[in-house]
């Protein structure tokens, strides 16, 4: 890594370019890959994103499958995938990286290519490869909350700020309907509102202190 980073750097003052402009993004493809996430994570302030290397991962832990991201024949419980991809997103959100889940290669297939994108989009992450244009809408739309909670984040977001407030009682903690809210309901819905608002998404309620 710290070769490649030197050879970048050269590139850029070559080109005239801002050191450091152009990022890194290590697939980790192998058992020994995942073994050391941390370091790789932190080899070099280049290093921008983490992402999963399906096939070859299966291939290096002799996984018994041929169909790249889909549970191999006899393992009828669980994900077989679920360490690999937490060990993944772990590694990335300690050292402030994305997490991008590997490609799907049945690209006819659009269906199994939702399915599994919607398995890592659930822990967090914030992609997943495609291969195929066909696949392109299928991510986009499961990398993205759902309007209903899309507008409930922002519904937290702002009923939590004004229940902070002096206006609202200066609360740490406040009630939204049924739900008790308080700090660590706003970094949650910054999270899905963060996502919903880089979608270009637009909230259909709106909070009114009345509530």
């Amino acid at each position: 890594m710290k070769a490649l980073d030197l050879l970048l750097t050269q590139v850029e003052k070559a080109h005239g370019l801002e050191v450091g402009c152009i990022g890194i993004e290590p697939q980790i493809e192998d058992a020994m890959g995942l073994t050391n996430i941390n370091e790789i994570a932190t080899a070099s302030p280049r290093v921008q994103t983490l992402v999963f290397g399906p096939a070859d991962f299966m291939a290096s832990i002799n996984m018994r499958t041929l169909v790249v991201g889909e549970q191999p024949e006899g393992y009828d419980r669980g994900d077989a995938y679920h360490h690999i991809l937490m060990t993944i997103l772990m590694a990335a959100r300690a050292h402030g990286l994305q997490a991008i889940d590997g490609p799907y290669l049945q690209i006819r297939d659009v269906e199994a290519f939702r399915r599994s994108a919607q398995r890592s989009a659930a822990l967090g992450f914030d992609g997943k490869w495609v291969l195929h244009p066909g696949q392109i809408d299928a991510a986009n739309e499961v990398f993205s909350p759902r309007q209903e909670d899309y507008d409930k984040a922002e519904m937290i977001l702002d009923a939590y700020e004004w229940h902070t407030s002096a206006a609202g009682g200066a609360r740490g903690a406040a009630m939204l309907g049924d739900e008790m809210i308080d700090e660590a309901s706003r970094k949650m819905a910054l999270v899905i509102s963060a996502k919903g608002r880089a979608a270009g998404m637009a909230r259909t309620t709106s909070f009114e202190p009345s509530q």
